[in-house]
């Protein structure tokens, strides 16, 4: 038998009878436990209690039927499994109602049909299927109530942290907006005082300056100009956090003939020569993308080799994310991939990382000019669009960044 079969408790001090019932019942799925007393069956039941019903014999020595299903009606556990009194003797109304004063919801008179024997079993051992699919179906309901219960317990706690986020991220956000106000307002305000006053020796004193004098003062003139850079790169990267994000499906073309005309004279200072072909169009934030595209040329301009004609190569391809193998991006999202690549000094291949970071830069200051800031806002305007951004270089081959945008 299957540990999902239904037991029967049959009771008859005869083996015969015993025997007999289960020939009745035999291959319906039941499984038969045998007691050859009254006593026998209250053992039995004292260590299990899972049966859906009760056959038992009326007439037996020293504990009767009736006997035994008074003292099974007493336990709690046992109340509820229905016993069928079999009897020859169950022929009056005393008889039949002393038979259900002791606990029995039924009762056969011997000798048994047995088709009748069948479906009064049958009756009962469904009822009991059906009771036991209902307590499970309430165990696992519980169950999962309990774990509802704690998820939302979980989820509580979680929302508390994230408002408690929230509210820290808006703080930082006010910092944020009052720091960009300093930069400016407050920052350039003295800036621009002590530029007008070094245009003006410039232009009225400065033959007068000794040649100490004068490469003391250029000094001053640089570093007031590379304070408006530091200021103005600062501005930038803020407001690339801060603003309103709206998307738009743009040709590709567009933005670089717009950044083409911006840096027109970088452009043919340089020689340089910008290559593209693109693909497909982008959904993307347009003039975000403009600075985007402005930085990686300054930033090609700024480390291109001596002597050597610059040349970008800017393309674009649709890709699929299960083909990327990015941990960063989603295998169910297609992109854009934008590839960014220029003939210039490149980099050594461990500042692929440290290449983005704010106030980095991986070449000296007197040998190239900047603030360090403009990769930093690459990757800013590409996180903006929920994307991702990489470089890979090669010392005196250049640089390829790679930019994918949900498609």
């Amino acid at each position: 038998m299957g540990d999902n079969a239904v037991k029967i408790l049959i009771v008859d001090d005869k083996k015969e009878n015993l025997l007999s019932l289960q020939v009745i019942l035999a291959n319906r799925g039941y499984q038969f436990v045998e007691a050859t007393s009254g006593k026998d069956a209250l053992r039995i039941l004292l260590k299990d209690q899972n049966f859906a019903i009760i056959l038992m014999d009326v007439q037996m020595p020293l504990m009767d039927g009736f006997e035994t299903a008074e003292l099974i009606r007493q336990s709690e556990k046992l109340k509820h499994v229905p016993i069928i009194f079999l009897t020859a003797n169950m022929d009056t109304t005393e008889y039949i109602f002393k038979g259900y004063q002791s606990g029995a919801v039924d009762y056969m008179i011997k000798p048994l049909s047995p088709e009748i024997l069948q479906a009064k079993v049958m009756i009962f051992t469904e009822l009991f299927r059906k009771n036991q699919e209902l307590r499970k179906k309430e165990e696992e309901t519980t169950a999962l109530n309990e774990i509802i219960l704690k998820s939302n317990k979980e989820l509580a706690l979680q929302n508390s942290a994230i408002e408690k986020h929230a509210e820290e991220l808006r703080k930082k956000n006010m910092e944020l907006d009052a720091f960009t106000y300093i930069s400016s307002h407050d920052l350039q305000e003295p800036l621009r005082k002590i530029q007008t006053f070094a245009n003006l020796i410039l232009s009225n004193e400065y033959s007068n300056l000794s040649e100490d004098g004068k490469l003391k003062f250029n000094r001053i003139l640089y570093a007031t100009n590379r304070m408006r850079e530091l200021i103005n790169s600062l501005l930038t990267f803020s407001r690339a956090t801060l603003v309103d994000r709206r998307f738009e499906t743009i040709d590709l073309n567009t933005i670089i003939n717009d950044v083409k005309e911006a840096l027109h004279e970088n452009l043919l200072e340089k020689n340089a020569v910008i290559i593209t072909d693109f693909h497909d169009n982008a959904k993307i934030i347009p003039f975000q993308f403009v600075q985007l595209m402005e930085n990686l040329i300054h930033n090609a301009i700024k480390f291109a080799q001596p002597e050597v004609p610059l040349e970008i190569t800017v393309k674009s391809r649709l890709v699929s994310g299960l083909d990327l193998h990015i941990g960063k991006l989603s295998r169910e999202v297609n992109y854009c991939h934008i590839s960014f690549g220029d003939n210039g000094i490149g980099f050594e291949p461990q500042h692929n990382e440290k290449i983005f970071g704010v106030f980095q830069k991986l070449h000296g200051r007197d040998l190239y000019e900047g603030t360090g800031i403009g990769l930093a806002i690459v990757k800013k305007i590409v996180e903006n669009h929920h994307g991702y951004v990489d470089a890979v270089g090669e010392p005196m081959k250049g640089a390829t960044f790679n930019i994918y945008i949900p498609y």
